[in-house]
């Protein structure tokens, strides 16, 4: 398997490398990259968990067994939950947020996959995304997840990030251009 070298050199790519690899050994990769994604919506969703990954104040032991009850409490696979304690004891939860996000992006290189973040002013329907979803597939050669989020001040339009590629169609950057060519 071939690794971005960027990733691999990051402390959060090492370790997402090698629950990757441990994850591929077992052929659990789906399932541990579920149990990520339930485990970024609680980070995002809860203050105190965030507060329990970051405070460099709580003992490893008080972080260890907080995290376990977590993982416990999603029904987290076993690889998911050792890989969670391993963490714990060597005080790197801190990190757990970069280390879900390169995980994703090894396992997604891996199917052959592209990651698209996609901002708009409003929501988009799943039929909009669906055809988005086609566009950039076809244009980038190979199968494109799409991640969406909302940002108001865009004012309207998208901003499509893809790697180190933006694509930025908002009306803000528009409205912006054209005060500088107006300025002169």
């Amino acid at each position: 398997m071939e690794i971005s070298a960027g990733i691999q050199a990051s402390l959060s790519g090492r370790y997402a490398s090698a629950l990757f690899e441990l994850a591929s050994e077992g052929g659990t990769v789906s399932a541990v990259e579920s149990d990520l994604d339930k485990l970024a919506s609680a980070l995002a969703e809860s203050g105190d968990l965030r507060e329990v990954t970051t405070n460099p104040e709580l003992s490893r032991k008080a972080q260890g067994s907080a995290i376990a009850s977590v993982a416990a409490h999603l029904g987290l696979s076993e690889l998911t939950k050792n890989f969670l304690g391993v963490l714990a004891q060597n005080r790197r939860l801190s990190h757990l947020d970069d280390m879900i996000r390169a995980f994703r992006s090894i396992a997604a290189a891996q199917r052959g996959e592209v990651t698209a973040e996609v901002t708009s002013a409003h929501a988009l329907t799943d039929a909009q995304l669906d055809t988005l979803k086609n566009k950039l597939t076809a244009r980038e050669g190979r199968t494109v997840k799409l991640q969406s989020k909302v940002d108001p001040d865009l004012l309207g339009g998208l901003v499509v990030t893809i790697g180190s590629k933006r694509i930025d169609g908002s009306i803000r950057t528009r409205l912006n251009s054209l005060a500088q060519a107006m300025k002169g």
